[in-house]
Formats: C-alpha cells, structure tokens, sequence
C-alpha cells in the first residue's frame, strides 16, 4: 500500500486507489506529536509557557520557557494545587484562563483542550505590554489633567480665583494637599500669603504668613526665588512648623514637592504639593507634571495680576477723564450724557466740556480718533490743552486755531496719525432772555438746533479735524436761540449706534431728529435723558462706540422758578446718572 500526499494532508491508500477515511479531528482539539523527542524540541522552541496535563490534571509536560515563568510547576505534579495560586484556582474551577501577577512578571494564560481528555495552558509574559498599556493610560490621564488645567487656569482673570484654582485641581490627582505661597501686588503688605485646599475641605483656605514659612518649608525659599528643588521626606522636627499650613485633621504628612510659578518677569509663587505617609512618593512622572501644572499655574497667575493693574489704570484713567460736573451758568440751562464704548475698558475718545466766562461760557465737544487707552491719552491732552488755551484766548475760531498747532506740534504727533474733531463756542446771554452762539468747528458732524414749534435745524460749521493738518482750516458760525430753545452737539456714536431689530439698523441721523423733535418745550435735562433711553433701547445691550452729547438752553426764568422744587431740570448734571 502507497501513501498519496495532497494539500499537506497524510492517509493510506488501498490498492483500488481509494484513501482510507480516518476520523476527523475536532476544531477544538490539539494534537502533540507523538514523539517525545521531537514534541519537545518543538516546545522549547516557542516564546510561550506551554505546560500540558492528562485528564486527571497531572502535568505531563513543562517547555522551558513554563519552567523560566513558573518554576514552581514540575512534571507529575497535581496542576490544581500548584503553589501559582491565580493559575491554580483557575484549574480547580474549570476556567479557561487567568491573570496573575507572579516573580514581578505580568502573565496571562489560556487552556485548550487536548485529545485523550487532557488540557495545554500556553502563557505569555505580559509584563511589558501591560507597563506600555499603562503608560498609555497615565499618559492619557496626564494629559486630561493638563487640558483642564489649561482650560480653567485660562478662563482666569483674577488673582483669587487663579490661586484658588491652583490649589483645587492637584487635589486628589497629584498630591492630599496643596498650598499655593505667594506675594500680593502692592500697596498690600509685604508679607508671603497662602491659599490652601487639602483633600475633603469644603473650600480652599487662605492666610497671612511669615518670612519663617519660607524656612519651614523645605526648598521653599528657593522655589519663591526661581529655583526648583527635588521632593524631600518631611521631618518630625518641621512639623510643628508647618502647622499654620495643614489642617489639623491631615495626619502624619509624608512627602513634598516644591515648585516654582514662574511668570513672565520672574516667579509669580511657589507651588507646595503634600502627600500623606501612606502614599506613595513623587516619581519622575509626577514631578515633571507638577513642574509643568505649577509653570501653567505662574503664567495664568502673571496674566492675572497684568490684568489687575491694566483694570487699575484703566479705571484711574477713567475717572480722569469722565466728563465733568458742568457749571453753573447764569442764565443758560445745560445737560449733558455720556455713554462709554461697551467694552470691558471703559474709557473713550468722547468728551465734552463747559468753561465759565466773564460774560457768559465756554463749550466744547469732540471726538478723538480711535478708541481704548491711546485714545484717552489724546482726550486728556485734548482737554488740559483747552483749560490753557482758554486763559488766553476767548474767540472760538482763533482758539481752535491754537488747539491745532499745539496738537500738531507735540514730538512724534504725525507718526501717531492721532486727530480729534471738535465743536468749540461761546455762550452768551441776551436781555430777551435769548442765547447768542458762536460755534467753531473742526471736522465734526453739525449740532441740531431744536426750536420751540419742534423744528430740528441742522448747524452746518465744517473744518478740518484737528491735530491732522498743520495748515488745517477751520470754520465759524453764529447762530441765537430764542427762549425755549436748544442746541444739542453729539458725537457720531449716537446716530452709528447699531441695533433694532436684526442688531444691524444704525439709529441714524432720521431718527434723531425725530427724537429730538418729540422733546420741544422740554429743558436740556430732560431731552438728554430722553435721547440716552432711546438709544438704549435701540443698542438692547448691544456693543457700541463711545456716545457724548451735549444740551444747551435758553428760558433762564424757568430755570429760576425750578430749582427750588423737587425737580432741577434746569441744573448742571453729572454725566451718565442714568447709566
């Protein structure tokens, strides 16, 4: 009888050609060959542990690599009561795999069946694919914390809250307990502060310290000067040093690690992370994503405490430059509102001014080019320049002159392309009780006259816009209002403030008018307050530019006859009181 190969697959054949049939395997079962000598060589050789058992549980066969991995399992022996205790209760309970931790190896196992009834168990040194499994992980979940951490830290504008979310986020993640030391910007006192949050306090804590603190701690002085130091056991001896710092329920501290917040002119704070006794220390790991977290923690605390002092100087600017409480002049009736452009730094390029003279007034209304701090630099030299000027010079035309050489003139004024236009006049009272103006005018839009049957007049002046030109040119008109009459000088913000009901439609110089007109017979005061609601209403909340008018009537007896009653309509007026 021949044998007749095909596809790999071995039978005997009988003489009329036919191959015997031979019971096929099942898909589930393993065969070893036969021969001892040969199965061995070809175990030895795998990377897997490969430890066989008859169908009673003995174990008839070890490679090497099982007995590299599991020296304590031997041939003969009863594979369920082995000294590997994962794999031996997985045997006597039937399962088909296990996951154990063994002679500082990670294994996992697998059982497939073998014919006569008997099991083989192959397993594999996980070890290193499971520490790059949880590296993944830790790095995942550093990862996670530092986004957050950006997230949060970046929403930040004020100094407490910043501190307050340094010390809350570390906590649990990366240590019980973390105290953040730092210096408050002047004038405070100069004495190191602290902010606190340890695991299971309600809210974070805060206090005053001493410079002792900075020697309490270890490497703390130097984290406050820059320098980052390594995590240090702490002492017994320091304990009682360090109590101000922990709360009285934290127990026994066990390590800490100290590091600077840097900020962009030098260390903003220092970082203390503590960890209780029973925890494990800082490793390599844990102190590059503290550094880092306490980096992140510096600048948002340096952003921070720019931001304080740009809302400090924007809010000293502010009150420089707010219009001011106008005068009282005999005889003429004034009102002015003020609206600052709707961002958070408010102040503006929109100003107006009111000046006593020997017969009558002053006023002047302008509107700088641009807007935030540059703008007010150039409002404030606006408006100091016209409190000299005016010492010397009473004529509009001749004053605005002035204004425009002493802006064009000042070092640097061409390469800042900074101008301002202006509405610049005199006030005058007539015996009929009537009101003489005369108006100069540097590039800004016309002021309305309103007269008493509600006419609205435009004022056409002109000019050029000052500090532009130095041969700039400028115009003058006189006009008079009768009693009962008013002028109103406004900024463009008014009629460009941007709203309605798609929050697009300008207010618009038509719409003006009409308001204006509506408030005939009204005395400044009044009509200011009027025009300010509407154009609130039109904004809804809406940003906008700056917004400045100013009121100028006539009709001085009703003035008289009001300002002993509850209502002074006729009275100069803060700006903004309606704001």
């Amino acid at each position: 009888m021949t044998t007749l190969r095909r596809g790999g697959l071995a039978g005997p054949v009988s003489g009329a050609g036919q191959v015997s049939r031979r019971t096929p395997r099942t898909a589930d079962e393993t065969r070893i060959p036969t021969d001892d000598r040969l199965a061995r060589e070809l175990l030895d050789g795998l990377a897997e542990a490969v430890v066989t058992t008859d169908g009673a549980g003995k174990v008839t066969l070890v490679n090497a690599m099982a007995a590299e991995l599991l020296p304590e399992v031997s041939p003969g022996a009863d594979l369920a009561g082995c000294p590997v205790p994962t794999l031996a209760r997985a045997v006597a309970a039937g399962a088909d795999s296990f996951d154990t931790e063994h002679h500082d190896r990670r294994l996992r196992g697998t059982r497939r069946p073998l014919a006569g009834g008997g099991y083989a168990w192959y397993v594999r040194d996980v070890t290193e694919e499971h520490a790059r499994t949880d590296a993944l992980l830790a790095e995942r979940s550093r990862t996670a914390f530092l986004a957050q951490a950006g997230s949060r830290l970046g929403v930040s504008l004020h100094r407490d809250q910043t501190l307050r979310t340094t010390v809350t986020l570390p906590v649990p993640y990366l240590a019980d307990a973390a105290i953040a030391v730092h210096l408050p910007p002047p004038p405070a006192e100069h004495a190191p502060h602290w902010v606190r949050y340890a695991d299971g306090d309600p809210t974070p804590g805060s206090g005053t310290g001493s410079w002792q603190l900075t020697g309490a701690v270890p490497g703390l002085a130097a984290a406050l000067d820059g320098d980052a130091g390594d995590p240090s056991p702490w002492l017994d001896a320091e304990l009682a040093d360090l109590a101000a710092l922990l709360p009285a329920t934290f127990g026994r501290p066990g390590t800490v690690l100290v590091s600077p917040m840097m900020g962009a002119g030098g260390p903003a704070g220092a970082l203390v992370l503590v960890r209780r006794a029973g925890r494990a220390g800082f490793d390599t790991r844990d102190i590059d994503l503290a550094r880092e977290f306490a980096a992140r923690a510096g600048a948002a605390l340096a952003t921070a405490d720019l931001y304080g002092e740009q809302t400090h100087l924007a809010r000293v600017l502010q009150n420089s430059l707010l219009p001011p409480d106008l005068p009282r002049v005999p005889g003429i009736s004034l009102a002015g509102g003020y609206r600052a452009a709707g961002d958070s730094l408010r102040i503006g390029g929109d100003f107006y001014d009111v000046f006593r003279t020997g017969d009558g007034g002053m006023f002047a209304l302008g509107d700088v080019c641009g807007k935030g701090v540059g703008a007010a630099v150039l409002t404030g030299r606006v408006r100091q320049s016209l409190q000299t000027l005016r010492l010397v010079e009473h004529r509009p035309l001749a004053l605005i002159e002035l204004l425009n050489r002493a802006l064009f003139d000042t070092p640097d004024a061409a390469r800042r392309s900074q101008f301002t236009t202006l509405l610049l006049g005199s006030m005058t009272h007539q015996p009929d009780g009537g009101l003489r103006l005369r108006i100069a005018g540097g590039g800004h839009p016309a002021p309305l006259v309103l007269r008493a049957d509600g006419t609205v007049t435009p004022v056409r002046v002109g000019g050029m816009p000052i500090g532009a030109l130095a041969d700039a040119r400028f115009a003058e008109v006189e006009i008079r209002l009768a009693p009962g009459e008013l002028l109103l000088a406004h900024t463009d913000g008014i009629t460009e403030a941007r709203g309605g009901p798609q929050d697009l439609e300008m207010f618009g110089e038509h719409r003006l008018h009409r308001a204006l007109a509506a408030g005939a017979g009204l005395p400044p005061a009044a009509v200011v307050d009027r025009l300010l609601q509407l154009v609130d209403e039109w904004l809804d909340g809406q940003s906008h530019d700056d917004i400045a008018m100013l009121a100028i009537g006539t009709d001085p007896e009703s003035c008289s006859s009001r300002r002993s009653g509850t209502t002074e309509s006729c009275s100069s007026r803060r700006p903004g009181t309606t704001e």
